[in-house]
């Protein structure tokens, strides 16, 4: 969860202008990596005919679309709001994530459909070498891009390269379980290895895939924040002094920006002033605890939202 941006212990709130560069700093860097390890692992694929190669030659092949894809979503969800946007573009992220969860669904079935091939019809592992020295640089480049992201995210807390970033974490334990296949394969002449190794991070592919696509609808649909987080929206409100509770607490995220909106419940006597006075410094809180949040607080009295709750008491009970 530290990578969550709505969790506000792990990023450290940069400037927008200076978020906005980084974010497509790691896009950019991210596309780059992709293309370059879909190249080399393409040749390496060529030159060995392993279907554990293959396997990573597709999911190269889905970062670099994951990759682009990601690119025009942030670029999408940093625009600014508009006059026909008035809440911003940040939804652009979870929409790619949809995308992204469909074509990597699809090629892990491929995957599969030609790893099950290999299974009953198996062959044996050539220029082993090659493969080798391919996926070292995969492993090396993923490394250091992942640095990068993880540094981007905590500065940023964006949802789209978090995302990323653990895609291509993954990426790293996929490229060194395949140099055991090819170890395996090559060496001690089980020829299986190859296949099986490929099913099994076809499976991991789609398992991922079900994980993206549900994060992009829940964002979408406009789930609640974690009740842990509604917890602290609670606990940060009533801290502020001359506020007496709050009801109605609703949230909900859209990319890296999150949205709150509660009623206070303020003295009855209170003035309009000093009640707006309590408001601003509600806000104010919630925007330390939340740098990226929209607020929208509105006062009560205390006495009608006691009305309010009896009503509602005596309906339940009858």
């Amino acid at each position: 969860m530290a990578d969550d941006p709505r969790q506000t212990d792990g990023p450290l709130p940069v400037p927008p202008r200076q978020a906005a560069r980084l974010m497509r700093a790691a896009t950019h860097a991210s596309v780059t990596v992709a293309v370059a390890l879909t190249l080399a692992k393409l040749a390496a694929w060529l030159v060995t005919d392993s279907v554990s190669l293959l396997s990573t030659l597709l999911d190269s092949l889905l970062d670099a679309a994951a990759s682009v894809i990601n690119l025009i979503a942030v670029h999408h969800a940093l625009q600014p709001a508009d006059e026909d946007h008035r809440f911003g573009h940040g939804k652009a992220e979870p929409l790619a994530g949809l995308a992204q969860a469909a074509f990597i669904s699809g090629s892990a079935v491929f995957l599969i459909v030609q790893a099950g091939q290999r299974l009953f019809h198996p062959r044996a592992v050539v220029n082993p070498e090659v493969g080798y020295v391919v996926l070292a640089v995969s492993i090396a480049l993923t490394l250091v891009l992942v640095v990068f992201q993880k540094y981007v995210v905590r500065r940023t807390g964006s949802v789209a390269i978090g995302a990323d970033s653990l895609h291509y974490q993954t990426d790293i334990l996929v490229n060194a379980s395949i140099v055991v296949s090819l170890v395996l394969s090559s060496r001690f002449g089980w020829t299986a290895a190859d296949p099986l190794f490929a099913l099994a991070i076809a499976g991991y592919i789609l398992w991922g895939a079900i994980g993206i696509g549900t994060k992009a609808y829940n964002i979408l649909m406009d789930r609640e924040l974690p009740e842990a987080d509604r917890l602290r929206i609670r606990e940060v409100t009533v801290g502020v002094p001359g506020v007496l509770g709050v009801h109605d607490v609703r949230t909900r995220s859209s990319g890296p920006q999150v949205f709150i909106q509660l009623h206070l419940e303020l003295k009855d006597d209170m003035a309009l002033d000093a009640a707006h006075e309590i408001a601003l410094a509600v806000e104010r809180a919630l925007l330390a605890a939340y740098p990226r949040a929209e607020v929208l607080v509105h006062p009560d009295p205390v006495s009608v939202v006691g009305a309010m709750r009896d009503r509602e008491a005596a309906l339940g009970e009858s």
